[in-house]
């Protein structure tokens, strides 16, 4: 992996991170109005920016070991700059002048698993634009940003959690969301637990335009009950004389909502891994983005006597599962469930504990050497 200083012949101005995020509970919910309960993960996506003196935006991903050019005037064809490109144009649409920059990306958030490493790179870019020009936002205001740059530039229609979970949460909390209003809270995890995030190995090959289906089915849904949105549906009675599948995708959100605000209670381990059993269920029956790999991978972890609860992670159809399990227990609990994964001949691997996190900086502006974000 090139550093910036071998890429760009200089050192950097800024250097700022945010990491991914793992969703303990609030699957599907954030595009409803609804509630989300998502926590940080320890890996992290790593902008360093520096200001040059040409007419263009050089931008090198270390993970690609690629160097493209573009400007302003025009997105660029590569479709990891584009998330760049789009955080730039937010900026730019605050009516700044922004000058040419060197940018460097490097991460160890794991794509296509479900963990928002889009959400971590767009708030990491944030964040050094925000130290470099000195600018006048909050971290609600860069989550926001960072979540128009991806519907707008990225072509994904994404709900705010991602966003927010990168932008506000941290690895000691759980962030409890209300994705409409925007109300936040950090709450603590269950005494004496701690998270296991397992991949199952499959890439979410469907998960894009089944997320798309799906994002379809629950506006038709809320259509068909007359709400503006699937959180303000009340009565389970009245879902459940919607024709399938909306009657189904309509149980789900207003299931998992009720989950969400129960574990905002402050419950127990017990409770909350019950709460997790039952939304994967929800998830695998109701919603139906699951597959047989992500239900074997859950059940094998709901058996293990050391994991209160766990379920599928983030879009479905591949991709990760996260386990609530007893403190100091997750990577013996890996083991075991990965030996009896991997004999049916699958390719399953730890994420979470991982084994060497990057360094929680944030951001620096180097010229004063001290931490800012």
């Amino acid at each position: 992996m090139k550093t910036f200083e071998e890429v760009f012949n200089a050192a950097p101005d800024v250097i700022a991170s945010a990491s991914g995020r793992v969703n303990l509970l609030g699957e599907h919910t954030d595009y409803n109005g609804g509630f989300v309960m998502p926590t940080a993960i320890p890996q992290q996506t790593i902008v360093s920016l520096r200001v040059n003196i040409s007419e263009s935006f050089r931008l090198y991903s270390a993970a690609l070991n690629q160097l493209v050019a573009f400007n302003l005037s025009k997105p660029p064809t590569e479709h990891f700059a584009s998330y760049i490109y789009g955080c730039l144009r937010m900026v730019q649409n605050l009516d700044l002048d922004i000058p040419a920059l060197d940018i460097h990306i490097s991460s160890n958030v794991p794509m296509g698993v479900g963990l928002s490493s889009s959400a971590a790179l767009e708030v990491a870019m944030l964040r050094a634009m925000r130290a470099l020009l000195n600018l006048d936002i909050n971290d609600v205001e860069i989550a926001k940003l960072a979540q128009q740059a991806e519907i707008q530039y990225a072509k994904v229609n994404c709900g705010i959690m991602d966003q927010m979970a990168a932008s506000l949460a941290d690895t000691q909390h759980m962030l409890f969301l209300d994705t409409r209003t925007l109300e936040y809270e950090k709450l603590a995890l269950p005494e004496n637990t701690e998270i296991l995030v397992l991949d199952t190995g499959i890439t979410r090959s469907l998960a894009k335009s089944k997320y798309n289906e799906r994002r379809l089915e629950c506006t038709e849904a809320a259509e068909f009950l007359g709400v503006k949105e699937l959180r303000d549906a009340k009565y389970l009675s009245v879902i459940e004389k919607l024709d399938e599948p909306f009657n189904k995708r309509a149980r789900h959100v207003f299931h998992e909502n009720n989950r969400v605000l129960q574990a905002r209670k402050g419950i127990s381990a017990i409770e909350f891994g019950q709460l997790m059993n039952a939304s994967h269920t929800s998830l695998k029956d109701d919603y139906e983005v699951s597959i047989p790999e992500l239900d074997l991978m859950v059940s094998l972890l709901q058996k293990n006597n050391d994991v209160y609860g766990a379920k599928l992670t983030g879009a479905g159809f591949g991709g990760a599962c996260v386990a609530l399990c007893s403190v100091s227990s997750a990577e013996v609990v890996s083991k075991a469930v990965l030996k009896k994964y991997n004999k049916a001949g699958n390719h399953g691997r730890l994420i979470i504990p991982p084994v060497n996190p990057l360094v929680n900086q944030h951001v620096v502006k180097l010229e004063k050497l001290n931490f800012v974000g």
